[in-house]
């Protein structure tokens, strides 16, 4: 017995499914790819990019103590035999890090960052001569920051304030 030709019109006992495949096949094929993006952005967005941020946030953090301290440093005049000092220099400093607030402050003959992030956080020595007194002040990001310097040829005053140095 033969089987009659095919005319496209459903046969007795059920349909015929040839036109339904690519449908099928497409839909599978989106899914995957749906399947694909949504693993890689968890994985990119779960691990990867916050590692990096927070690997950059710590060197925009050492680039801060570095760059504060150099300007410390290098608002201390040689001495010449100069009377009186009074010096006024204005610092730049990125006002936020890893979008947080951050402040600089001194501690004995240190400058100190503190961060929210511990990671971020950090300290150096200042490297300043021995007719310095004291080293005092300051500065909270996001503010205009000065080193001020005020005193005789012996004994000279470090401040880190903000504004215009009051």
């Amino acid at each position: 017995m033969a089987n009659p030709p095919h005319d496209g019109r459903p046969e007795r006992g059920g349909l015929n499914r040839r036109g339904v495949t690519p449908a099928v096949s497409k839909s599978l094929e989106v899914g995957m790819v749906v399947l694909f993006v949504a693993l890689l952005t968890t994985v990119l967005l779960g691990g990867v990019v916050p590692d990096y941020r927070g690997a950059v946030d710590a060197r925009v953090g050492d680039r801060v103590l570095a760059t504060a301290s150099a300007e410390i440093e290098r608002a201390v005049p040689p001495s010449h035999g100069v009377a009186t000092v009074e010096t006024r220099q204005r610092v730049t400093l990125p006002a936020r890090i890893g979008d947080r607030n951050y402040e600089l402050r001194v501690d004995g003959r240190a400058l100190v960052l503190d961060h929210p992030d511990p990671g971020v956080s950090g300290r150096t020595r200042l490297v300043l001569p021995d007719r310095v007194d004291s080293v005092a002040g300051r500065w909270q990001s996001g503010t205009e920051t000065m080193v001020v310097v005020e005193g005789g040829p012996d004994a000279l005053v470090v401040r880190l304030t903000a504004g215009g140095g009051a």
